[in-house]
């Protein structure tokens, strides 16, 4: 990397001042992370390219079909040129399948179909845990107001069904997945953006693609095996220099 003020180092990512006003360069790095508070454990060699890659795809994706993303331009291997934004402080998931959290706080069996897509939010604070959070609390905290929440809820729901088509097609089930969201001033008008990044590692992916059992019937629908890796060679975005898998964390 070359020498740049660094703006903010999370888990996965580190933000750097961008070559023009107005914007960031977002440098994915190979550490792994967990859970729904994701918790540095190890580097995994190679990850972080191919994050920077399967993220390029989703965020230019839904700029095609004009969802607003951060997202600018992939720089190199493992930097891309992004807007910068005010974050507002919510993980947004939404879950068509039951699994995780959801399943354990309401006894519901994993792998359930949800009636509707639901969407949830928690509070992004790693030190809390990131609890989980109700309208209520967000519009009294002052971190969003209700019109904000129609839009996110509007924003979610249209890159859900973007992401849920993309992996059908190649055989993968979005049983869920976590954005974060951002404002942007253009002039005295706001608007709400997608921001962060689209990878494996806030999402839940369970393959299509089983193995026949020896009774010739199939097993249900699994977590993928070295996400990463099988998820970008479906996708056509695995880099040539990337030939060992990686393992993904799921959201909780």
């Amino acid at each position: 990397m070359a020498r740049r003020k660094k703006v903010y180092e999370g888990k996965a990512k580190i933000l750097f001042e961008g070559p023009e006003p107005g914007t960031l360069v977002q440098y994915f790095k190979d550490d792994e992370t967990s859970g729904a508070v994701a918790q540095i454990s190890a580097a995994v060699e190679g990850k972080g390219v191919l994050n920077n890659r399967l993220s390029e795809f989703f965020m230019t994706g839904l700029n095609a079909i004009g969802v607003p993303t951060h997202f600018i331009r992939r720089l190199n291997m493992r930097e891309q040129l992004v807007r910068m934004v005010e974050i507002i402080p919510l993980e947004v998931v939404v879950r068509n399948f039951a699994a995780g959290d959801i399943s354990s706080r309401l006894g519901i069996p994993e792998g359930t179909p949800l009636p509707r897509p639901i969407v949830e939010y928690y509070f992004k604070d790693d030190k809390l845990g990131s609890p989980l959070v109700s309208e209520e609390h967000i519009v009294a905290f002052g971190w969003a107001n209700q019109q904000d929440l129609d839009d996110i809820i509007a924003l979610a729901l249209r890159v859900n069904d973007f992401l849920s088509g993309v992996m059908l097609g190649v055989g993968v089930r979005l049983a869920d997945f976590r954005i974060e969201v951002g404002r942007v001033w253009e002039g005295d008008f706001m608007r709400l953006i997608l921001a962060d990044e689209i990878s494996p590692d806030s999402m839940r992916l369970w393959d299509l693609r089983v193995i026949e059992r020896a009774d010739g019937t199939q097993a249900d629908p699994g977590p993928m095996a070295d996400v990463h890796s099988e998820l970008a060679r479906r996708l056509g975005v695995l880099p040539s220099n990337v030939t060992h898998p990686v393992k993904a964390s799921l959201i909780n």
